[in-house]
């Protein structure tokens, strides 16, 4: 740098002489500009000291000389002055960081559930940090699974994945099985006596007399049924053995042959089923005395259920409980509930003190539903039909008092305990597995709607009676009804369906898209309106990821995946409805709406003949995917959208088929490009049927486009079948409106020539609802007397 920092001391303190400021810095910039300006020379004392006497760096262009040094000893001295300090370089020796102000920010969406306990939706708070701790009410396994166990069973599924996969908790997850109760021990006991019965072969007048002597006590159990549904029911079985009976009766008058008689004994045996099966557990139930028909029942519809469960795509539990491996753990919680007060054996039995529980400072009963307490009808249903004779209510103190163990009568499963041999009460189970697995206080108790009261009141009640607390379910989560087309689900009314039936007619996706366009506590109405709604969605949702998977299959410059983003996320409307009491009814709302606004922007895109932007697509499209693997919806794993073929063949089928139709479809096209110049019909014709017969039995579509190249989707085979029958259907009833108009017209132009000619004189002889009188000469016609009479000047001449 020309001149030392030395030698620029003398000028320095000749230019500080000068008072007037504006000539002071003119003085300067002269100066500097006969120095030169080398970036990172090391500034003298002499430098400093002059450009401190300045303010802030001149604006005027003309003293680039004094801005441009200004600038540059103020980035070497420590750039921004500090809090308080002067402007420019007047404090540089002692400058420091400004302080940092965090951002406000605004609060964060937090998980929020309908509790039952408060009947609000709460903060969700696990108890331990990112650990969740859940139980479930599982099935009482003594019948096939319905759809009233897959509405709780999917909803709860849902919510599992969505807090574990989402929202990241760490969930564990307990089920129990009900293999110990009322109904499994009757249907156990009806089972064997009647295969006892049938493998007797009783003669017909033996069978005849038995189900007359049935009838009689299945009317007076029909007499005293009072809930309307049951006795519809009980009046069809009846109905349907005595039109049974009725032709074996004429066959015996008859002396038919010994084969005809046979063939209706063995269906009236048939049709008389349930009526000889509670008849005979009435006469003969005491004497069963083989304990493994108990268990052998239960063990098979248990199977049977975890089959339905894989279908429907639900996870299995972390831990499944079974009530007959647990006894020895509910003899030692009835044993405490006992000693610590709320609990008296009476013959045998145990029953909870429900006046003493509630009477405590240190309790409350009914927490669920208070205003149910009393429900002598509830509660004889919480109890079983096994248990509410009357010499067991005369057991209690109370009548809300309930079992916590049952002493065993002749016919009944039996255990070792202090009070006798006996059995598990129904809400004990329950109570006895989740406090052993998961503690004093567990974070989430699930189960339907209908086991509030007194199901889950009582476990409620029993538990923290054991536990000496008042918390053993922070929040309680109820699954809501399910109604078949409007109504209670039920055998009487003839819409009872069961897992398997309901699956022959809907896949497991479609069954699932139904409950998440429904909100998990509410009723949700299982019609074919809603299933139509779920299928449409499907379609729908189907079609946005072929249309984006051919996308990605098209070749593009690199350069095209970096494109503007058009969009806005909806992923925070998302997360706030997921926050929200998991609310995928919205959920599905907004994927909705995100994939109507890219169906818009590619076609946008087709009719502009540009590419749309692959990235964007295909992010959108994961998004997707990614929630609908949450959901449970993709069944297994899938890159993109639904999967393709069977299970396990989605990723192979794709990337090994696609490239061969891809050939395939592009040699098409040059084929019916020929075709076309050529004029050459029979070619299209073979083309048409490849893409509208051949391709769609092996679930393969072909999209034809004019002007663009022809789109190829692996979709599902019964799908494409469905639509080729539908679009059929349509190009029918269009023809068949073509024809019947083509008709009409037909028929009005031959109307209209046929009056061309008549003659005027009988033109009107036609219209006597008009006329009631014609002119034999003229055959102009008078108007009828009864219409209203015609002014004068209004009325033909005679």
């Amino acid at each position: 740098m020309a001149g030392s920092s030395g030698e620029q001391a003398p000028a320095y303190t000749s230019i500080l002489g000068i008072s007037d400021e504006a000539a002071r810095v003119r003085a300067l910039n002269e100066h500097l500009s006969t120095r030169s300006y080398v970036h990172g020379y090391s500034l003298s004392q002499a430098d400093v000291d002059v450009f401190r006497q300045l303010s802030a760096p001149p604006t005027d262009v003309q003293l680039f000389h004094v801005a441009r040094w200004f600038r540059h000893i103020e980035a070497v001295l420590g750039g921004v002055r500090g809090v308080g300090e002067p402007h420019g370089l007047q404090a540089s020796k002692g400058r420091r960081q400004p302080q940092w102000s965090p951002p406000t920010g605004s609060e964060p969406c937090k998980l929020r559930l309908y509790n039952s306990l408060t009947r609000n939706k709460d903060v969700f708070i696990p108890q331990n940090g990112n650990r969740v701790t859940w139980y479930c009410c599982g099935p009482t396994v003594y019948d096939a699974s319905h759809m009233g166990h897959a509405r709780s069973y999917i909803s709860f599924d849902i919510l599992r994945r969505v807090l574990r996969d989402y929202f990241k908790f760490d969930v564990f997850y307990c089920m129990n099985i009900t293999d110990i109760d009322d109904k499994i021990i009757k249907r156990a006991r009806q089972n064997c006596l009647f295969e006892r019965y049938r493998e007797r072969r009783p003669p017909a007048a033996q069978l005849l007399e038995d189900v007359h002597t049935a009838l009689k006590s299945f009317s007076v159990k029909l007499d005293e049924t009072t809930d309307p549904d049951k006795k519809q029911m009980l009046e069809r079985v009846q109905l349907a053995v005595q039109l049974a009976a009725a032709p074996l009766e004429e066959a015996m008058r008859s002396n038919l042959a010994a084969e005809d008689i046979a063939r209706r004994a063995q269906v009236l045996l048939e049709e008389a089923k349930d009526l000889l099966s509670d008849w005979l557990d009435c006469t003969l139930g005491s004497e069963v005395t083989d304990n493994s028909i108990f268990s052998k029942l239960p063990k098979f519809w248990e199977g049977e259920f975890h089959k339905d469960m894989e279908a429907l795509n639900v996870l299995p539990p972390d831990v499944l409980t079974r009530v007959s491996e647990y006894v020895p753990e509910i003899v030692n919680f009835v044993q405490k509930i006992v000693d610590n007060g709320y609990g008296y054996a009476s013959n045998g039995s145990v029953y909870f003190d429900t006046a003493k529980f509630a009477s405590s400072e240190r309790h409350s009963y009914g927490k669920l539903v208070p205003e149910a307490v009393g429900d002598q009808k509830a509660l004889q249903e919480g109890e079983g039909d096994l248990s509410i004779s009357a010499d067991r209510l005369s057991e209690k103190r109370s009548p809300s008092d309930f079992a916590l163990w049952k002493a065993s009568k002749p016919g009944e499963p039996s255990w070792p305990c202090p009070w006798g041999k006996g059995r598990p009460g129904w809400h004990i189970e329950c109570s006895a597995m989740a406090g052993t697995l998961l503690g004093a206080s567990m974070d989430i108790h699930g189960g339907g709607f209908d086991l509030r009261f007194p199901h889950h009141d009582n476990e409620l009640a029993q538990s923290e009676a054991y536990f000496e607390n008042d918390c053993w379910v922070r929040y309680f989560l109820h699954t809501g009804h399910l109604t078949i087309a409007g109504c209670k689900m039920s055998k009487s009314l003839k819409n009872f369906i069961t897992i398997k039936d309901a699956l022959k007619q809907h896949s497991a996706r479609q069954l699932r898209l139904a409950f998440l366009m429904h909100s998990w506590k509410d009723t949700l109405d299982y019609s074919s309106n809603t299933m139509e709604s779920a299928l449409q969605f499907e379609k729908f949702m189907n079609e946005f990821f072929l249309n984006v998977k051919d996308i990605l299959r098209a070749p593009v410059d690199i350069t095209g995946q970096f494109e503007k983003w058009e969009f806005y996320s909806k992923k925070a409307a998302v997360h706030a409805a997921l926050c929200d009491n998991v609310d995928t009814r919205t959920v599905l709302e907004e994927m909705r709406a995100l994939v109507s606004q890219c169906n818009l922007y590619m076609a946008a895109r087709k009719a502009a003949r540009r590419r749309p932007n692959r990235a964007l697509l295909e992010t959108v499209a994961l998004y997707l995917t990614h929630m609908l693997k949450i959901f449970g919806a993709i069944e297994e794993e899938s890159s993109l959208g639904f999967p393709v073929g069977g299970p396990g063949t989605s990723l192979n089928l794709e990337s090994t088929v696609m490239p061969y139709l891809q050939v395939l479809s592009e040699f098409r096209e040059g084929v019916r490009k020929i075709a076309r110049e050529k004029k050459v019909p029979e070619v299209l014709q073979l083309s048409d049927a490849l893409r509208d017969d051949i391709l769609p039995e092996l679930g393969v579509r072909l999209e034809d486009h004019e002007g663009l190249p022809t789109v190829v989707k692996l979709v599902d085979r019964e799908m494409l079948l469905k639509e080729r029958e539908e679009k059929k259907r349509v190009e029918e009833e269009k023809r068949k409106k073509k024809e019947e108009a083509a008709k009409r017209k037909q028929e009005q132009e031959a109307a209209k020539l046929a009056k061309m000619k008549i003659p005027p004189s009988e033109m009107f002889l036609s219209e006597s609802d008009k006329y009631s009188k014609f002119d034999e000469n003229v055959r102009m016609a008078c108007p009828h007397t009864t219409r209203k009479a015609r002014s004068a000047k209004d009325k033909p001449r005679s």
